[in-house]
């Protein structure tokens, strides 16, 4: 059969004609076109994280002269260290992943930052217990692990192949608590001469590695597989059986230990992966009803729980009672007296709230004396980290990388809208570490390993783009013979 090419000599790739050409000439295929380099953007990088060092110190300098009148002594010596590991880290962004996300770094150093200006606010009426200066060997050891992970994690996807390896690592470390003793009516902490750990904090990134590891090898059967019940495609027990029975187990440990915060957050991420690798809207309709369910079943089982559900539904009943205000009452109070602009750094009451002043209610201080505005461009950091993550994740062309990614930021997002919630009174309280913010080592060392990932999954996103781009650019402009020659 003759075809239209082979009639007028036209050759669809490399678009001349042949019988156009005067005698004694030969075709010449057209320049490839330059490949455009994409900007890497570290100049703004280090730019920004220049910004939230000069505002962390200036908070720390305000919480001084509105105490005491003058600049803390510690200022320079602080705003010196935290200059120094946010550039370390910098640099390591910038040797290693140059097409990184300029964002996520500074959001982490200013988040940081701002913690430990807040931690150091309330050691001054708490003299007897300093926790600022702990919490800034905890933020070194986690820029530091930060700095190890970008320099030593090439590639992403070396991750996948240590899907079931960190899933059982993150079991082991789920059960090391149950054998120590209870902290404030939960067995989350593992305390040795002195020291202390809080395991399930590393869990949830290993966990998190093995569900977009598993997901991503089984996608499909997931998705197409299995039983149609109402609008709802179920996949075959064989699939979904073995990582339900890893997520079962890991909530079921939490359960016991009574942190009913991380078996939340455990069960979010379960579900929002699910989600993300099928693509099934009827996963998050049956992870809503299942959250309810279990929820309404350990609040009335767990007595533990269920005060803290009294809690929510009445939070001024020991005040009625003549008891005085309880730890939620005066989260509420503290973020009513903030307002709209806040009473200044130093100037707050917050401390009234008790002994979690520092970890779990940390938030109500930033309401307090930074106001909705400061509270509300915490929480705008936040989404900004958040959805950063998400845009890696979903620019990215391999299934593990995004599901790692998403996995990653909706553990922050869990994080924060639990604690949020909690001490606001939207949701019964639960005990965690809000992300950077919060009084706990192991919170903000994972936290920044959290970030190290996210920052090695954004920059293979804008990294592949142009590694796709020059492959492009190899073949643009060949002549139809030479491209199918071997």
């Amino acid at each position: 059969m003759t075809s239209r090419d082979d009639i007028t000599g036209y050759h669809p790739r490399t678009c001349y004609f042949p019988d156009m050409l005067s005698p004694g000439t030969t075709a010449q295929a057209d320049p490839p076109a330059p490949v455009v380099r994409l900007p890497r953007r570290r100049g703004i990088e280090f730019t920004l994280i220049v910004v939230a060092v000069l505002l962390s110190v200036y908070g720390y300098c305000d919480v001084g002269l509105a105490r005491t009148g003058s600049v803390p002594p510690g200022a320079a010596g602080y705003g010196a260290g935290l200059g120094v590991l946010a550039l370390l880290a910098h640099v390591a962004v910038r040797l290693r992943a140059p097409y990184a996300d300029p964002l996520l770094l500074p959001i982490a150093v200013l988040l940081n930052g701002l913690g430990l200006v807040l931690i150091y606010r309330l050691d001054l009426e708490t003299p007897a217990d300093r926790a600022a200066p702990t919490q800034l060997v905890w933020s070194t050891l986690g820029v530091g692990l930060f700095i190890a992970v970008v320099v030593v994690l090439r590639d992403h996807r070396v991750l996948q192949r240590y899907a079931y390896v960190s899933v059982v690592t993150a079991l082991v470390l789920l059960v090391l608590p149950i054998f120590f003793p209870s902290v404030n009516g939960a067995r989350i902490w593992i305390r040795i001469a002195g020291f202390s750990i809080q395991p399930g904090e590393f869990a949830k990134v290993l966990l998190a590695v093995f569900f977009a590891g598993y997901l991503a090898a089984n996608r499909n059967a997931l998705a197409y597989t299995g039983r149609r019940v109402w609008k709802l495609q179920l996949p075959t027990g064989r699939v979904l059986g073995p990582i339900l029975a890893i997520w079962l187990l890991s909530v079921g440990v939490l359960v016991l230990e009574r942190d009913l915060g991380t078996s939340l957050l455990f069960f979010g991420l379960f579900v929002i992966l699910l989600y993300v690798a099928t693509g099934r809207t009827g996963w998050i309709a049956v992870g809503l009803l299942l959250a309810v369910c279990g929820a309404l079943a350990v609040g009335w089982l767990e007595p533990h729980v269920h005060s803290r559900v009294e809690d929510w539904l009445h939070p001024f009943a020991s005040i009625e009672a003549g008891q005085g205000p309880n730890q939620l009452a005066q989260s509420l109070f503290a973020f009513a007296a903030g307002g709209f602009l806040g009473t200044g750094l130093g100037l707050g009451h917050s401390v009234l709230i008790g002994f979690a002043v520092k970890s779990d209610f940390i938030l109500a201080t930033a309401g307090e004396e930074l106001g909705l505005a400061g509270l509300s461009a915490i929480f705008l950091l936040y989404g900004l980290l958040v959805e950063r993550g998400y845009r890696a994740g979903l620019a990215l062309r391999d299934p593990f990388g995004r599901l790692l990614a998403v996995g990653l930021a909706s553990i922050v997002a869990l994080q924060v809208f639990v604690i949020a919630g909690g001490v606001t009174g939207l949701i019964p309280l639960t005990g965690m570490a809000m992300p950077f913010l919060a009084q706990g080592g192991s919170s903000v060392v994972t936290n920044w390993i959290i970030v190290a990932l996210l920052i090695r999954v954004s920059d293979s996103a804008r990294g592949q783009y142009e590694d796709t781009q020059a492959e492009d650019t190899q073949h643009e402009g060949k002549p139809y013979d030479a491209e199918v020659a071997p």
